[in-house]
């Protein structure tokens, strides 16, 4: 059986509070965008019950394979019960590290991908658990549609945005940059934005309105980002932020733009 996880970009991105749990409070819109992996599972009946044997392909993954994100998944849904031996495959095509989810996606995806290959039947709510334990925006990724996230991330509430006939770029100058450096480093603002109304403007009244936090202090380490940022301004594009924590900028165009001024990896450039 085959999935394709989703990337997602984040439209306004607010640090509000800090937990007692260590965590920050945010608030976000985030929407899937047409940027996909491949992710497969089949049960191979000559693995001994439990048994997983996980290969890759596509864009490197760097980090503790122990600690993969489908894995970890696997082992959530584990808990407590019985799995048959299988076999995973995942293709990247997502950027790791980007801002754009890759691995929360892949993570949410595998609990989807199994609980249907094992009819399992595990109500969402259950899914929705598992995902949140896994990371803050994992359970975002159970659906395919755009959602106002708070809290962490995981307490999510279903919008209605659509952005027919715009352009979608996405391009990424290289650059890794650290998750929690940046949390660490945006501070926390109470936000009385109301992003559900903001956003039903449409994007030309976004720009300016419409703020990634995060982007401050990626901007000002990584000026590379900065200048990515202000190249998808010249090239005309009607909105243009940063995705996540960075480093990925994206650009929203009327029309499909020229691509050669960008002077990084364009990862997307695609209809809605």
């Amino acid at each position: 059986m085959i999935v394709h996880p989703p990337a997602k970009i984040n439209l306004g991105l607010h640090v509000v509070s800090l937990r007692p749990d260590g965590y920050r409070n945010i608030r976000t819109v985030m929407l899937p965008v047409p940027l996909y992996d491949l992710l497969e599972a089949v049960v191979d009946p000559e693995l001994p019950l439990g048994a997983v044997i996980m290969t890759h392909s596509g864009r490197p993954i760097p980090g503790d394979p122990s600690k993969d994100l489908c894995l970890r998944a696997v082992q959530a849904l584990a808990r407590g019960r019985e799995l048959p031996g299988f076999r995973i495959h995942l293709h990247k095509v997502i950027p790791t590290g980007a801002g754009l989810g890759g691995g929360s996606s892949d993570a949410a995806q595998m609990l989807i991908l199994l609980n249907e290959l094992l009819e399992m039947k595990l109500p969402y709510e259950d899914l929705h658990g598992m995902a949140a334990g896994l990371g803050s925006d994992c359970a975002f990724f159970l659906r395919s549609t755009p959602q106002l996230a708070e809290g962490r991330g995981e307490l999510l509430t279903p919008i209605a945005l659509d952005l027919s006939g715009w352009w979608l770029v996405l391009a990424n100058p290289g650059t890794h940059v650290s998750t929690a450096e940046v949390y660490a480093h945006t501070p926390e603002r109470p936000s009385t934005i109301d992003l559900r109304e903001l956003l039903s403007h449409g994007p030309e009244q976004w720009q300016g309105h419409l703020v990634n936090d995060m982007e401050d202090h990626v901007f000002r380490t990584h000026p590379e980002v900065a200048d990515l940022h202000a190249q998808m301004h010249r090239m005309g594009a009607t909105y243009v932020a940063m995705s996540g924590s960075g480093s990925t900028i994206y650009g929203l165009f009327r029309k499909r733009p020229d691509l050669s001024p960008i002077k990084a990896q364009v990862i997307l450039c695609s209809r809605f």
